[in-house]
């Protein structure tokens, strides 16, 4: 019944854009929020599902059908009390292990004293931004900015000079030239000593952690791996109390 109210005026993303609908709302008024632009129908967890020992998401390509987002974009709780529980248990339980996040505070702190040596009156607190640039095999072709173009949409948030990290699974350098003439770029490459010893495996996982810490964060449109960025810094800004931290913004 509350889809199909949903669906009599069916909600586009740009109505919650800074406007997150309140977590202890009513039911309708969160499902709205959920399903904007994108679910006109739901796949309901009855009692035949419960009961059942495999639930096997589909994943087939010729029908267009792929399982690949973030938990919270496809799990529906009519109950906020449970919904909420369900995200903290996530927040607090399903982490990188202690030696990723070590590894990946040891490059925050050398890029805050970077940006801090640089610039000590101005940045006291070391303040750097970050950026999440995907230029390899991933599928949405529309997303492959060249620099200029990223720096011409960015700029404006950004100020002169400033200390800026990339997460990026491109390996040329000289590709973000347009952005290093403007900013003092460095990579998790840079970092060799704080990284030594440390699984190889891990490092786009670094990757993730060191971008959440930035002022300002640029991610990439469709990324899951951006996506994830964005969570954390949501759980960072809830911490920490930064501006917009009550209206989920």
């Amino acid at each position: 019944e509350m889809m199909k109210e949903v669906n009599a005026n069916f909600p586009r993303v740009q109505e919650f854009i800074n406007k997150p609908v309140p977590v202890n709302a009513p039911a309708t008024e969160r499902l709205r929020e959920a399903v904007a632009g994108q679910v006109k129908q739901l796949c309901v967890y009855d009692e035949k599902m419960q009961d059942a020992l495999v639930v096997h998401f589909m994943c087939y390509h010729k029908m267009r059908v792929r399982f690949l987002t973030h938990f919270y974009a496809f799990l529906f709780f009519e109950s906020w009390e449970q919904d909420l529980f369900n995200k903290r248990f996530v927040r607090d339980h399903l982490r990188y292990a202690d030696e990723i996040q070590c590894a990946a505070a040891r490059v925050v702190a050398a890029i805050r004293d970077r940006a801090r040596r640089r610039d000590p009156t101005g940045n006291p607190n070391g303040d750097f931004d970050s950026f999440h640039i995907r230029r390899g095999d991933f599928q949405y072709k529309a997303t492959r900015l060249e620099a200029d173009q990223i720096y011409e949409n960015t700029k404006d948030e950004l100020q002169e000079k400033a200390t800026v990290f990339v997460a990026t699974d491109h390996q040329g350098k000289p590709f973000f030239k347009p952005l290093a003439d403007h900013y003092d770029l460095v990579f998790l490459s840079d970092f060799k000593e704080e990284l030594k010893d440390v699984n190889t495996n891990y490092l786009g996982m670094i990757d993730q952690l060191v971008a959440s810490r930035g002022r300002v964060f640029f991610g990439c449109f469709h990324s899951t791996f951006s996506g994830f960025i964005y969570r954390m810094r949501g759980y960072h800004s809830q911490k920490e109390k930064v501006e917009g931290w009550d209206q989920g913004v």
